[in-house]
């Protein structure tokens, strides 16, 4: 029992959903995409971002993947996930400081290539582009989604959110360590693929950066 309270008390973060309407930098044509509840992540008294996932998230996937379970895969790279807020600057999986605003959130996989090797625990991510300059809940090309994420860093990188799996039956939102610093939270989500109903589960990343 005592182990439990210590790892109760060693947890930083507490999450929850919470009513909000998102940001007014957000295009209307997104908006209406995005479930009415936000997940709302706070270390202490502050609150670390807001997380306005789609009403239902679109995959490419049967019947028989839904039932076996889905993975990140199944979501089309440059599809809109969400909608995330940083009230206060935040410091990405890469170390990079992202300003305090509101972003898009598209899903993308991290190239297997030389300089990318090592740098992250999973290759799935979502990247953030500024709202104001994404006003279309339409997929958007790889190559493109690449170009206006990295334009958050002046250039050098995109924005990233990492994503870790997460099979796990509750639907939550709940908060888990991964060690060295890393804390996720983990939440399921409904999907959409052809009419078939499934939920996928998300772990994002909420704190922690690569240690090279």
């Amino acid at each position: 029992m005592l182990a439990l309270v210590l790892l109760a008390a060693a947890d930083p973060f507490a999450v929850a959903y919470e009513k909000a309407d998102p940001p007014a930098a957000v295009a209307e044509a997104v908006r209406k995409t995005l479930a009415a509840d936000a997940l709302v992540v706070r270390r202490g008294d502050d609150v670390v971002m807001r997380v306005w996932f789609r009403q239902s998230i679109p995959v490419k996937a049967t019947d028989d993947q839904v039932k076996n379970g889905l993975t990140y895969r199944e979501i089309p790279e440059g599809e809109l996930v969400g909608v995330l807020e940083f009230p206060e600057p935040f410091t990405d999986f890469r170390r990079q400081k992202l300003p305090a605003g509101a972003y898009t959130l598209r899903f993308a996989v991290q190239p297997d290539i030389g300089d990318h090797t090592g740098t992250a625990p999973h290759p799935e991510f979502c990247l953030l582009t500024p709202a104001e300059k994404d006003a279309s809940p339409e997929p958007v090309v790889k190559a493109e989604l690449i170009v206006r994420s990295s334009a958050v860093n002046e250039g050098k990188h995109p924005a990233v959110l990492l994503l870790f799996p997460y099979f796990g039956k509750d639907d939550g939102p709940a908060v888990a360590g991964k060690g060295d610093g890393v804390w996720v939270v983990n939440a399921r989500r409904p999907i959409a693929a052809e009419g078939v109903k499934g939920t996928l589960g998300f772990g994002i990343t909420v704190a922690g950066q690569w240690k090279p």
